[in-house]
């Protein structure tokens, strides 16, 4: 066991999730379960403390995705096509199709620049700079092309990217959450000027329909990421890894970066390990309080969870089915193309948005990489600077980081 905290979960009930088929091995009260940790009094106090404003978050933004995304996803007209649609995309999953689906960019991109007229953290000795470029990701689904096509904002990936005057130096790509995409918000959260004196460069990538890349008609970020409905999703995974390795590849061979690591929190931490499974250049990987299963996390998060369970009796359909119909956007489909040295999970003891069990899955998964647990929820992280000490030792130990 490689937990790096000193906090522990009790015992290990994860499955060789790379060796089977997931969808229908995962338990299926897998969302109810609880994990079981050893706590001093301090620490129960801390994560039941902080669980509580998980849970109101967690309700309130159910509600606000089940008001105004599930039920575009989820039309007579899609619910037709439902079935037909995730046969098509359970297909890749079958097949481990992860070279078939995330299909490399076909061409360079022109990757424009521009100063950052509002960086909360003005780099020492370095700049910071805005980058987009137009997506050329084109959806595998044929059906959802005019869809994806619709929005135009989408079709503009962006991203900020800080750099030192003496570069280039290793580069971290980190990824923020479902509707966090704001740049300030995530300097604080990833810690940025920490990575930069550790000697590190940092791109902030903004996730598709997040931001500037919100639909015109969406009413918050990140709206049109679930407005889709099951194609929706999955291509929108799609398009992350499709635009990440667009900047990947600008940083690789524009600007000379030799070592390109990525990290993540939430919905990034997802991505993140997604990319963990698909893209073998990346030198780490380091997903925060991550999540494993769309559809599981779905099922915890009331009321959207009740409108899942009205589809799957409306349509009779099972919970290893709806698995499998987004399984080739998850971590849990494809074994980690690093060797697990090479990377980190970040797991909260007292998270209610993206539970303790789902890090503790990917853990499993990932053959029980480091591990650092702290006590704390989604979003308030006790021990942060604990765990930030452990990923500069991790980053040191990948000889990432220059030794002081």
């Amino acid at each position: 066991m490689s937990i790096v905290s000193r906090i522990a979960h009790s015992k290990s009930t994860g499955i060789a999730h790379h060796r089977s088929r997931w969808w229908n091995e995962l338990p299926l009260d897998f969302h109810a379960r609880t994990e079981v940790f050893d706590l001093a009094l301090r620490d129960r106090v801390q994560v039941g403390m902080t669980a509580i404003g998980d849970i109101f978050t967690r309700t309130m933004a159910a509600a606000m995705v089940g008001a105004t995304a599930l039920p575009l996803g989820f039309t007579r007209g899609r619910l037709k096509t439902l079935e037909a649609e995730g046969e098509f995309y359970g297909g890749f999953a079958d097949r481990r199709a992860r070279e078939e689906f995330f299909t490399p960019p076909e061409s360079r991109h022109t990757i424009v620049r521009s100063k950052a007229l509002t960086p909360h953290f003005p780099p020492t000795r370095g700049r910071c700079e805005d980058l987009r470029f137009e997506s050329t990701y084109r959806p595998k689904l044929g059906g959802f092309a005019q869809e994806h096509a619709d929005n135009t904002r989408n079709q503009t990936a962006h991203a900020r990217h800080w750099f030192h005057d003496d570069g280039p130096r290793p580069t971290i790509v980190a990824i923020h959450g479902f509707s966090a995409d704001f740049y300030r918000l995530n300097e604080w959260f990833f810690a940025l000027p920490l990575l930069y004196e550790l000697g590190c460069d940092v791109l902030l990538f903004t996730l598709p329909h997040h931001g500037p890349r919100r639909g015109t008609r969406s009413p918050f970020s990140g709206h049109g990421f679930f407005s889709g409905g099951i194609s929706g999703i999955n291509e929108a995974m799609g398009q992350a890894v499709h635009d990440f390795r667009v900047f990947f590849e600008h940083l690789q061979h524009d600007r000379g970066v030799k070592t390109i690591g990525v990290t993540g929190v939430s919905l990034g931490g997802y991505a993140s390990a997604l990319l963990a499974g698909v893209e073998p250049r990346l030198a780490f990987a380091i997903p925060n309080v991550p999540l494993i299963s769309i559809i599981d996390l779905a099922l915890e998060w009331r009321p959207a969870g009740d409108m899942v369970r009205a589809l799957m009796l409306m349509k009779g359909l099972t919970l290893p089915q709806l698995r499998r119909y987004l399984a080739v956007s998850s971590p849990l489909t494809y074994a980690p193309m690093l060797p697990k040295e090479h990377l980190f999970i970040i797991g909260g003891v007292g998270d209610r948005l993206a539970s303790p069990q789902h890090s503790h899955e990917l853990w499993e998964h990932w053959d029980r990489p480091d591990i650092y647990w702290f006590p704390g929820s989604h979003f308030l992280h006790f021990d942060r600077g604990r765990y930030l000490q452990e990923i500069a030792k991790f980053l040191g130990s990948l000889v990432i980081t220059p030794k002081k």
